[in-house]
């Protein structure tokens, strides 16, 4: 079986509580998103950093902070965020109740040990060595500094890494977020924690962050070792975001493929930043136009889906945007990826179904004034260009197709930062 075989999608909590989510806003989120989102395909929900510190903050991070550990160094949930992991239990209990709704359960883990096992030298669970030993303490994240990195070649250090995904495993983890590992790309620990995931015992998606200024040249490297990965640094809720992914995505979306994608980062819509970074407690700054691009853009292209509102906070629009059925049968079941055509403020987009005999395409307009054009079907990549019908997928009517000098054409008609979503079927 083929883990994560098509994009994941889920939730993850960054956009909204920073490093402070709690266990109740996780569970209110979990249930909307079982009882809204999961017949839809969103079905994974993600504990983002910081879940280890009692002390945790909005707004940043706390330089020397006091983690919750166990005796050999791995970390615990803090239980006055998470109750329920009181008396060891760690992340079961909440797992358990994530299972329970038919949903997935992941978590965010650094690159790494903790400075504060190191500096304890706590015993590596299963080995004579103690954190001291393993430990690269130069190695270390420049935004971060919670952990050094693990130095492999030192008996110990694989041992390490064994010993948490066991551990997460004993919780009922299903996607691990392992982050510093990419830029720069640390190969050795990418590899030494994939390894250690193939022996846990237990079926997990590893998707590696954060992505800054990713070569195509690791693709081999990172399809033998992460189901994804993402291409950019935190994306947020500005256009300039957004427009920054057409170039990545038209470079990654050709070599998507099951089990192994290229992650375009979280979609900032509805509610946000309740105690997170960049701003205060609002709904996404991206327009409504906006926000069709970048979900037309990412299931074009078959990024993973990873939602970063208060899913229970924001307004009705919201749900609609996250289910439209056309878009999420291209991310399901699309193949083909790619950029057709730039021009100008124009971008085309297109791509075939699997399971049909449907095409799709997307076409952009990444400028501030409104863009009307007639395109040939035989400039969109559709074989036999006579005798489709053509739905569009915000609107949900049909598209006009005309015949310009005798040619059949698609006329669209673009807003500022909007995008029309074609589907072409056979009647």
């Amino acid at each position: 079986m083929t883990l994560a075989a098509t994009p994941p999608m889920g939730w993850n909590s960054w956009d909204c509580y920073g490093t402070s989510v709690t266990e109740a806003e996780v569970l209110a989120n979990a249930a909307f998103m079982a009882q809204h989102l999961l017949p839809h395909g969103w079905d994974t929900v993600v504990v983002d950093i910081q879940w280890y510190e009692p002390a945790a903050r909005a707004g940043g991070y706390n330089h020397g902070a006091r983690l919750e550990l166990d005796p050999y160094g791995r970390q615990l949930p803090a239980v006055n965020r998470f109750p329920s992991a009181a008396g060891g239990l760690g992340f079961k209990p909440l797992a358990d109740r994530i299972h329970a709704l038919g949903l997935k359960f992941g978590l965010h883990i650094m690159r790494g040990i903790p400075r504060q096992a190191v500096l304890e030298r706590l015993p590596v669970e299963g080995t004579s060595v103690t954190a001291d030993l393993i430990a690269d303490t130069a190695s270390v994240c420049n935004w971060n500094a919670d952990n050094y990195g693990l130095d492999h070649s030192q008996p110990g250090a694989q041992a390490y890494y064994d010993s948490q995904l066991r551990l997460f495993a004993s919780w009922g983890v299903d996607f691990v977020k392992a982050d510093d590992m990419l830029g720069p790309y640390f190969d050795a620990e990418i590899a030494a924690y994939r390894s250690a995931m193939d022996r846990c015992g237990r079926d997990m998606v590893l998707s590696l962050s954060p992505g800054r200024a990713l070569s195509l040249s690791r693709l081999e490297h990172l399809r033998a070792n992460a189901a994804m990965w993402r291409v950019s640094d935190d994306l947020w809720d500005v256009w300039e975001d957004v427009e920054a992914q057409f170039a990545r995505l038209a470079r990654w979306a050709p070599h998507q493929r099951p089990g192994s994608w290229a992650d375009a980062d979280m979609l900032p819509v509805g509610r946000l930043a309740q105690r997170a970074e960049r701003g205060g407690e609002r709904l996404s700054r991206l327009t409504a136009d906006e926000q069709r691009t970048m979900l037309s853009l990412w299931c074009i292209a078959r990024s993973p889906l990873m939602l970063g509102c208060d899913l229970p906070a924001s307004p009705p629009e919201t749900l609609d945007l996250l289910t439209n059925p056309d878009l999420l049968a291209a991310h399901r079941a699309g193949a083909n990826s790619r950029e057709l055509l730039r021009d100008g403020d124009l971008v085309v987009w297109a791509a075939e179904s699997t399971t049909s005999e449907d095409r799709y395409v997307a076409c952009f307009n990444t400028g501030t004034a409104g863009l009307a054009r007639s395109l040939p079907l035989a400039d969109l990549g559709l074989p036999q260009p006579h005798g489709w019908q053509v739905r569009e997928a915000w609107s949900g009517s049909g598209a006009g197709i005309t015949a310009v000098d005798r040619v059949p054409a698609l006329d669209v008609d673009l807003p500022a930062h909007g995008v029309r979503f074609h589907t072409f079927f056979r009647a």
